[in-house]
């Protein structure tokens, strides 16, 4: 059994190894796809990308695990079906379930390393990538200046060239506005040819002007909007340097992104629900108070004697229907009295609804947390499960290789995460409780790996031809 339990496990963790990664590259495919014009023409060197994709394949690596279970756990039994090595098994006296034993013991280890690193490494991966992510998109596209077209990226100039050399770092036909004062266009460089070349501290870039001249507009003349004065200068050779340090990448460290749900381990995730709750049932609990003590500031006898102004009225005797009570006031005083009433009931309502959206967030907040909590726990319970129909699928169909395989377990993970996204979305609404919302899923691929499992273990013909021909046919003659 040693040998055999070697082979199996040998065949599984080699699949295993390969579809592991395969989804990694394909979903890392995704990401690189969705975020190309945030990468492109920034000048980001490959210690950068390569530490935004290492971090980034980390975050995937909750959604490959369970494919990779469930793929290799098919293809793995598909193949010990397809060349009768599982009917060997079973002729020798070994059953499925003993077939099955070393790999579910596999899949148990895996499941264990899925928690661990659920709760202690994707917290910190995600908040890796994340920044990064952010950094690289704030960051401005590299100096590059395009021929014949305005080129605006620097601070406080526009430079245009009308062509560039072979080498390109040779323009010709310079034209730079220098907008440094925000005055406009007071400030004009024209220049026949230039060179660029990077300062010594690489904080900025220095050009070299040939054979140009510089234009001022000088403004401090109090008449200079109808004696329009200049300064024109005429050079063979000028230095113009320009900062770009803004080109650079810089790295922060996170903090912003710190509190977020995602970037939470187990028990900073128990603590920050708890506290979220409690601040939650204060705000309410206050907002209530408050809003008690307002309707009775209102209705109060000094209130309505202060506004009116006239005779004192018995506030017990005022009641909701009680209108013809305006009678005792004058015209002027009950339109003053009505204005009142409507601009309190209005503030009243804008109050209203403004906190109820203000505990809807809250809500949804917590909801949140109490989501990323519970997938701390159904990642683990999903590679079991996948295992479970994955192992004995395999086992029935009897079709090892890269091609049903490979459709069925798609097909089954399309299922499963349709089913998750969905039901998350509408748990954090709070239209569901936020368990079912996050196991509901799980909920649903159970029964069919239980099933799937006896179909296997008791030799049953679920996918045969000539079975279900044979079932079919005794349907139609009790119809009959």
């Amino acid at each position: 059994m040693k040998k055999l339990y070697k082979y199996i496990l040998g065949s599984f963790i080699g699949t295993f190894i390969f579809t592991f990664f395969v989804a990694v590259f394909i979903l890392l495919m995704q990401f690189l796809w969705t975020y190309l014009d945030d990468l492109v023409g920034k000048g980001l060197g490959f210690d950068v990308l390569g530490k935004l994709m290492f971090y980034t394949a980390i975050t995937f690596v909750p959604m490959a695990m369970p494919l990779a279970i469930l793929l290799s756990s098919l293809m793995c039994f598909g193949n010990l079906g397809e060349f009768y090595e599982l009917v060997a098994m079973k002729a020798s006296g070994i059953s499925v379930w003993r077939v099955m034993r070393p790999l579910l013991i596999f899949s148990i280890a895996m499941s264990i390393t899925a928690f661990i690193f659920s709760n202690n490494v994707l917290p910190v991966a995600t908040l890796k990538s994340k920044t990064l992510l952010r950094d690289v998109r704030k960051q401005k596209m590299s100096f590059d200046i395009p021929e014949g077209m305005f080129y605006k990226g620097i601070n406080g100039y526009t430079i245009r060239a009308e062509k560039k050399g072979a080498d390109g770092s040779t323009l010709y036909g310079m034209l730079i506005y220098d907008h440094s004062e925000h005055k406009g266009n007071i400030k004009v460089t024209i220049a026949d040819s230039a060179t660029i070349a990077l300062a010594p501290n690489q904080k900025e870039i220095v050009f070299t002007l040939y054979n140009g001249h510089n234009y001022n507009e000088v403004v401090d003349d109090k008449e200079y909007k109808m004696k329009r004065p200049f300064e024109t200068m005429k050079f063979d050779k000028q230095y113009v340097s320009f900062d770009i340090s803004d080109f650079n990448m810089t790295e922060s460290d996170g903090s912003a992104l710190k509190g977020h749900q995602s970037m939470l381990n187990i028990n900073q995730l128990v603590i920050a629900i708890d506290s979220l709750e409690n601040n939650s049932n204060e705000r309410q609990s206050s907002y209530k108070n408050s809003f008690k003590n307002r309707l009775q500031h209102l209705s109060s006898k000094d209130v309505i004697n202060k506004n009116t102004n006239s005779k004192k009225v018995d506030i017990d005797t005022i009641t909701t229907f009680n209108w013809p009570l305006l009678d005792n006031f004058s015209e002027k005083e009950q339109t003053s009295i009505i204005n009142m009433a409507l601009s309190a009931s209005k503030n009243q309502v804008d109050n209203i609804e403004l906190n109820i959206k203000d505990f809807e967030r809250q809500g949804t907040n917590i909801r949140k947390h109490q989501q990323v909590l519970h997938e701390k726990f159904s990642l683990s319970i999903a590679c079991l499960l996948f295992f479970f129909i994955g192992a004995p699928l395999g086992a029935i169909i009897r079709k090892g290789g890269l091609g049903l395989p490979i459709v069925i377990s798609v097909v089954f993970f399309v299922i499963y995460y349709v089913i998750t996204i969905t039901s998350q979305r509408i748990a954090i609404a709070g239209d569901i409780p936020i368990f079912l919302g996050v196991w509901l899923s799980s909920i649903i691929i159970l029964p069919i790996g239980i099933f799937l499992t006896i179909k296997a273990t008791t030799d049953s013909a679920l996918l045969d031809r000539e079975s279900w021909k044979k079932t079919i046919r005794k349907i139609f003659k009790k119809n009959k």
